[in-house]
């Protein structure tokens, strides 16, 4: 069970000091069939797409580089990309961290079609 119902605020930096590595995101809230999602970032992710879902990346704290086949977007706090399906992407953290919140489906797996040790299945929930 979350520790957020859906008719209380979040703050956002409390939320993220309970997350503590980097990479494995958390659920902080559901949209219909979507998911609030935060994660902290730590140096370069692994390439990978997501066949069927678009995903939105904001930048809460820290900078963030989308790697993109097509070239690279790099992210300031309070700015966010969508990345649509199908869209081959590598998220990467500039700064020493970067907290992330990301709105996509709840589907959605974080190593999109490949199944690999950094994937997690089934996120906690803040």
């Amino acid at each position: 069970m979350s520790a957020f119902s859906s008719n209380s605020k979040i703050n956002l930096a409390d939320a993220f000091s309970k997350i503590p590595d980097y990479w494995s995101p958390r659920v902080a809230g559901d949209i219909n069939d979507f998911q609030v999602k935060l994660a902290k970032f730590e140096g370069a992710f692994d390439w990978h797409c997501h066949e069927a879902e678009d995903e939105l990346f904001l930048v809460v704290k820290g900078r963030l580089r989308m790697g993109l086949r097509d070239g690279d977007v790099d992210l300031e706090e309070g700015e966010f990309i969508i990345v649509p399906h199908g869209t081959e992407h590598k998220p990467e953290a500039l700064s020493d961290e970067c907290h992330v919140l990301m709105l996509e489906p709840k589907t959605t797996l974080n190593t999109g079609t490949e199944v690999t040790e950094r994937t997690v299945a089934d996120p906690e929930r803040l």
